[in-house]
């Protein structure tokens, strides 16, 4: 293995242990963080926006969110570092601002949003790019989680539907802006 793919398998492992610590903090703590999610319309719930993907409503939920953010992630990082952090960052901030603005009025927390924007950000790259590279992570992201979409469904009432559909929108969103900045550059 390469030393710079190496370095940034690092940088999802990291990301993964931060959110699992902030996850042991907030059960041992009583589940006092979890308070710092997004609820919809409040000015309390928008500390929520770039911290709720950090914050899971139980371990179940954060062992179910963890291997598709790490396998997700690590595709993104394939585009590279710096591109990881600025699809996340686009994933976070916008599907966590139209959650807040649209969501039900309750407390919505996981990193399924994230999740969700990957899987729309991995899936569109491909369809802009259409290098065989982007291609090829397409297939195999619908491959191992096209499944997911069934979570775009209301079928739930303590599964935030809204966190997916808007996470999916917001991947969506940062593959377009990556496909003009790439226009602009060249």
């Amino acid at each position: 293995m390469n030393i710079p793919l190496k370095k940034d398998l690092y940088w999802i492992l990291g990301f993964v242990v931060l959110i699992w610590i902030i996850e042991l903090i907030n059960f041992s703590t009583g589940r006092s963080l979890s308070d710092w999610g997004i609820l919809p319309r409040t000015l309390k719930g928008l500390k929520g926006i770039p911290l709720s993907p950090f914050l899971h409503a139980s371990l179940i939920h954060i062992m179910m969110n963890t291997i598709p953010l790490a396998v997700l992630g690590g595709f993104v990082m394939l585009q590279g570092r710096q591109m990881f952090f600025e699809i996340s960052i686009i994933i976070i901030l916008v599907s966590g601002t139209a959650l807040w603005l649209f969501g039900r009025s309750s407390y919505h927390v996981g990193a399924s949003g994230l999740i969700f924007g990957y899987f729309g950000y991995l899936v569109l790259r491909a369809w802009y790019d259409r290098s065989l590279k982007s291609v090829v992570v397409a297939f195999v992201t619908v491959f191992l989680y096209g499944s997911i979409m069934w979570g775009l469904l209301p079928t739930f009432s303590r599964i935030s539907w809204e966190g997916h559909l808007f996470g999916l929108l917001a991947g969506i969103l940062a593959a377009r802006l990556e496909k003009n900045e790439r226009i602009v550059d060249q």
